[in-house]
């Protein structure tokens, strides 16, 4: 069958795009730099440059297509104009639904994230759990959350939706920003990552990409319409997760706790840099009261019984990931 796929030349919207192409699906991918394309290159692939906020672009690529994967999105922890968020992950949303059910698309998965339900607080949260504890860390969970309450609460279009909320994704693949677990990981094999945030006590969840592609197309064929699916694996402390990785590639490295009171000092100079020049910063202090003052944990149970969603092992996912790396990113 025809399938879109915006966001084809990210992080896991490249290995769906590629997964599908390789079990004789015709790919549309929508794409909006050349210098992305990289190894998105098959017979069954064919490429539509364009932007999701474009709803001429998106129409053209939509055109012909029973099923879509909607992975594009705008996500950072800052921009100069924070309304850039909300027309990429939620306005451009609506528009892609609106089209879909003009083109008579059966079925969409849109790709959201596990921060919509917010931090463990009060217990473990899963996919009816409220967000508003305590507030949103970014625009960008503002935005998905938004997108989010649109479909639950206010679509009623004849094309189905079903959403899929990936946590802390990482693995073999691009590495990109959405990738940063790898590049962590890739960091502590070289010996040029040390540090344990606020100690590293706080607990986030962790999901191997391969998971999450095969809950993408799990979600597809099993999805109820107007539901979501938190697509997690496993509940790891940066201490947990060091020693982890220590056991499995066997560099031990000593590690050295990073007092949150200095993560807090870098953010405000990064904000002050900010103000004065307007360059980007590297975080903000509200992402800093998101590392180290809650913990992420997530439960997948939704997912598992529903659509037979089966997370690989911690052992299994990082080992493998420091396989790749020692193997192909060496330098």
């Amino acid at each position: 069958m025809n399938i879109l796929i915006t966001g084809a030349t990210g992080y896991i919207g490249k290995e769906v795009a590629q997964k599908l192409a390789a079990e004789g699906h015709k790919i549309h991918a929508l794409y909006r730099s050349e210098a992305k394309i990289g190894t998105l290159r098959h017979e069954n692939i064919v490429l539509f440059k364009g932007d999701i906020t474009d709803e001429a672009t998106l129409a053209a690529a939509m055109k012909g297509c029973d099923r879509v994967y909607h992975l594009a999105a705008l996500a950072g922890v800052w921009a100069k104009d924070p309304n850039v968020f909300y027309e990429a992950n939620f306005h451009a949303v609506r528009t892609l639904l609106e089209i879909a059910n003009r083109e008579g698309v059966r079925r969409v998965v849109l790709t959201s994230t596990g921060g919509v339900v917010g931090p463990a607080i009060g217990g473990i949260p899963v996919e009816e759990t409220p967000f508003g504890k305590p507030r949103f860390f970014s625009d960008y969970e503002k935005s998905k959350w938004l997108m989010e309450d649109f479909v639950l609460h206010q679509y009623d279009g004849a094309t189905e939706v079903v959403i899929v909320n990936p946590t802390r994704v990482f693995g073999p693949g691009l590495l990109s920003e959405s990738n940063g677990v790898t590049r962590m990981v890739q960091l502590y094999l070289k010996g040029r990552f040390r540090l344990l945030p606020a100690g590293g006590r706080r607990i986030g969840n962790y999901t191997y990409v391969d998971d999450v592609v095969q809950g993408h197309l799990l979600a597809m064929e099993k999805g109820r319409h107007k539901e979501r699916y938190l697509l997690g694996g496993y509940d790891l402390s940066y201490r947990e997760l060091f020693a982890l990785l220590a056991r499995l590639s066997g560099k031990n490295y000593r590690m050295f706790k990073l007092p949150a009171s200095v993560l807090y000092f870098l953010a405000y100079l990064q904000q002050a840099r900010t103000f004065l020049f307007k360059t980007p910063p590297l975080f903000t202090s509200i992402w800093v009261d998101k590392l180290v003052q809650y913990d992420w944990l997530v439960s997948s149970r939704k997912a598992q019984e529903e659509l037979g969603y089966q997370p690989t092992s911690a052992e299994e996912a990082f080992g493998q990931t420091i396989k790749w790396l020692e193997q192909n990113h060496k330098a």
